[in-house]
């Protein structure tokens, strides 16, 4: 016992005291094979400028068995592929959620996967959205055939408040193994009731048997207005811990509220213009490994970009107790925020106090400079180290003042940050290695703690918008890479 006790005391200390560096980063070019063809670029809305499009990726709790599933090249079909998680290769054969639009989020079982997608109702349905527009639907797979299937919107899902689409699938998917829960937050624009037409975002949970479960104060028809970026992750027990940046000027913690009520708690003050607030979780193909909870505690670490804000007036649209403000710089840089629990927010809230000048002295800053930043992600190694990850453009020109930014591509860069808010060491770049899915962190000791992601092995071009008509680019080849501590 007490050799182990000595063990385990060393492993924390060399796992607390390890930096990560760029001789750490280990690459795996074009590893996985596809068998199908996948365009790598989605273009973002308003602007056109390219993204990633997501692929999402997922380890099972054993360790044995990993999946990505990534969009068709024809923009139908969700292919999914079963990969060995120690080389990133092929194993088993590729399930394809027929008909599926887009994968917004992936979760890996030891005998299968849960994935979310949007798909077309079918053409028979009564009260389906019009148009064949997409509905959100969480499909499990068990050993490669289909276990369930349960709708998240449409008829038959909050009928009374109103029913509800997903044109785009900008959203996540958790599960909670201690609650027995999977939980789904993603965007929706209502076709039926006094939302009707507009953007809001919903809150699903499913039992593990493929129920749909309404739980008061964390079940949610409609949170946030024209949402415009989420984050989400498990708790032990619904409602899991949820965050969306709206339209109205904030980015909200709301695990409490699911909305974006003054009584939640204001991470940040964000200029929002036309519907957009800088994109701050990603923008399309956005929403996911931007919260990440440090292991076998309470904590969690959120990270995004933003343009600071100077000027708080009152929003008068909303009403005592809400703001809009203005950009402090033309650029985004990356912030971070802490929570002690799926409730409480580190340090101070951003003010809601009309008249102040400096409306971001609560944030965290992980950079500082003239560069764009965006595609901010975070993911944890274990109970003490966090990674932040980012992409910059140099001499940004940023046509919008609610949107992302065009120019020289400058690299993607890594920092490691701890569960006070200290950053350790200084950030290092690579100008080939993009994230591009769910960053995974491989529960390997703490000694060995590595964090893992997929992405595609291209020239990323940041300098305009995507041709007109959509990107043309198209692959049958996956890479990934791991940072290891």
């Amino acid at each position: 016992m007490r050799g182990s006790f000595v063990l385990s005391l060393f492993s924390l200390a060399l796992g607390a005291s390890a930096v990560i560096s760029k001789s750490k980063l280990t690459t795996y070019v074009d590893v996985l094979a596809l068998d199908n063809t996948f365009n790598p670029v989605k273009e973002a809305y308003w602007t056109g400028y390219p993204h990633h499009r997501r692929t999402p990726f997922a380890v099972s709790p054993d360790g044995k068995s990993a999946y990505v599933a990534y969009l068709d090249s024809s923009e139908t079909d969700v292919h999914v592929q079963e990969l060995n998680p120690k080389t990133f290769k092929a194993t088993g054969t590729t399930v394809t959620v027929s008909g599926g639009k887009e994968a917004g989020g992936l979760v890996a079982h030891n005998d299968g996967f849960a994935i979310l997608v949007n798909e077309a109702m079918p053409s028979d349905t009564t009260n389906a959205p019009p148009s064949d527009t997409p509905v959100a639907v969480l499909y499990r797979y068990t050993s490669g055939k289909q276990t369930w299937k349960t709708w998240l919107g449409g008829p038959g899902v909050h009928d009374s408040e109103g029913r509800a689409a997903s044109p785009d699938m900008n959203g996540d998917l958790v599960y909670s193994e201690d609650a027995g829960l999977y939980g789904a937050y993603f965007v929706v624009t209502d076709y039926s009731g006094d939302a009707s037409g507009h953007y809001g975002d919903s809150i699903e949970y499913v039992s593990e048997n493929g129920t749909l479960v309404t739980i008061e104060g964390a079940s949610s028809s409609w949170g946030c207005s024209h949402n415009t970026g989420i984050a989400f992750e498990a708790a032990d027990a619904a409602p899991f811990t949820s965050i969306c940046a709206e339209d109205q000027g904030a980015i909200w913690l709301n695990t409490k509220t699911q909305g974006m009520t003054n009584d939640g708690v204001k991470i940040s003050n964000e200029n929002t213009t036309n519907g957009a607030s800088g994109e701050p979780m990603g923008g399309m193909s956005g929403s996911y490994s931007a919260l990440a909870r440090f292991a076998e505690t309470s904590r969690y670490i959120f990270a995004w970009v933003s343009r600071g804000a100077i000027d708080v007036t009152e929003n008068t649209w909303m009403g005592d107790g809400y703001t809009n403000v203005q950009n402090r710089t033309n650029g985004r840089n990356v912030a971070f925020s802490l929570f002690s629990d799926k409730y409480t927010k580190v340090g101070a809230q951003a003010t809601s106090k009309v008249g102040a000048g400096d409306g971001d002295s609560q944030v965290n800053w992980v950079t500082s400079g003239s560069n764009d930043c965006s595609n901010a992600h975070a993911a944890t190694f274990g109970p003490v180290n966090a990674l932040v990850t980012w992409e910059e453009i140099s001499d940004p020109i940023c046509d919008y003042i609610a949107m992302g930014c065009r120019g020289q591509f400058a690299g993607t860069y890594f920092q490691q940050i701890n569960k006070k808010g200290e950053l350790v060491g200084d950030s290092f770049k690579s100008t080939d290695v993009y994230v591009a899915g769910d960053m995974v962190t491989f529960d390997e000791g703490l000694a060995a703690a590595r964090i893992c992601w997929p992405y595609v092995s291209m020239d990323w071009d940041l300098s305009q918008a995507v041709g007109y008509g959509g990107s043309t680019t198209t692959t049958k080849k996956l890479s990934f890479a791991c940072l290891t501590r």
